[in-house]
């Protein structure tokens, strides 16, 4: 069993509208944009990471904005809600607030002891927020700091039966236990992490999903290094899953596989962080461009969607 990972690094979506996307996270949200930066394999792409004050390891909600790109389709093989950590007794807050912004798809519930409050990005994306104690400082421009999003709580796996236990299998490799189950959503924990260590999969039968705007492109996990990555990755192959060679990313280096139910999993390090290239009082404030893309930002300036803070 690996003891390397910390939980969630990040989780990246596809979206259909940088200034729609920017908004709602930065705006209706709360969070801190904390890179403006472009897709390395399609440049005229942004590539947008929102977070807490520095883009800490398990708070960066990350998107692929293709312009006008068809929505996606739900099912199963995806992970199907991202969930952030509230503080408690936030959610009623949130419940007004994500009302007056006419957030679409506003759901109380309660899963395995824990109040949360579901609702839909402007694609369509599954998301909730959960009532937890979480003692990571917020990012509080827009949302008072004592009800504000401090990170993320969890991923929801939609899988079918069949994957569904061998992805179980495949998490209790990388570190986690199962911690308990109702009805169809089992819920998996990796202790000592970084706040955002919680993996729910729900069983589901359903066609598999087809990815669009709205989608989780991916979600990445958290190691704090190059020497913890490469001991994940030759595990990873030792064990036979298909890993890509180390990537670097400019923020981290990635490595990624897939699960056996299909869905995209990552592994970046921690370091060197989103300050590399900005001072972090101004972080996600200017285009800022991969080394190889660099002699295009004329270009890019000039196609890429003009985003309005």
């Amino acid at each position: 069993m690996l003891k390397q990972i910390n939980g969630l690094h990040h989780v990246t979506s596809l979206a259909s509208s940088a200034q729609e996307n920017n908004s709602f996270f930065t705006k209706t949200l709360g969070l801190r944009r904390v890179k403006k930066t472009v897709n390395f394999d399609a440049p005229d792409v942004y590539h947008l990471y929102y977070g807490d004050a520095a883009g800490a390891p398990g708070t960066v909600m990350t998107y692929f904005p293709f312009p006008h790109a068809a929505r996606g389709r739900a099912g199963t093989g995806e992970v199907g809600t991202t969930a952030f950590s509230v503080p408690r007794g936030a959610l009623p807050y949130w419940q007004d607030r994500l009302d007056t912004f006419n957030v679409a798809g506003l759901t109380r519930s309660e899963r395995l002891g824990e109040a949360r409050l579901a609702f839909k990005g402007p694609d369509g994306d599954g998301f909730a927020l959960v009532e937890t104690e979480d003692s990571r400082p917020p990012w509080a421009a827009e949302v008072p700091e004592d009800v504000a999003i401090r990170g993320f709580h969890s991923a929801d796996m939609r899988l079918s039966p069949r994957d569904a236990q061998a992805s179980a299998e495949l998490l209790r490799f990388m570190g986690y236990s199962r911690e308990d189950t109702t009805d169809n959503v089992t819920r998996f924990r990796i202790e000592g992490g970084n706040d955002a260590q919680v993996i729910d999969i729900t069983e589901v039968d359903a066609a598999p999903a087809a990815q669009g705007a709205g989608s989780v492109h991916h979600i990445a996990f958290s190691v704090d290094d190059r020497a913890a990555q490469q001991e994940v990755r030759r595990a990873l192959l030792d064990t036979g899953y298909h890993v890509t060679p180390v990537i670097d990313r400019d923020y981290f280096w990635a490595i990624y596989f897939r699960t056996p139910g299909g869905v995209l999993f990552e592994v970046a390090t921690n370091e060197p962080g989103f300050d590399r290239d900005e001072d972090l009082a101004h972080l996600g404030e200017a285009l800022k461009l991969p080394r190889q893309h660099e002699h295009l930002r004329d270009k890019l300036e000039q196609l890429l969607e003009p985003i309005t803070d």
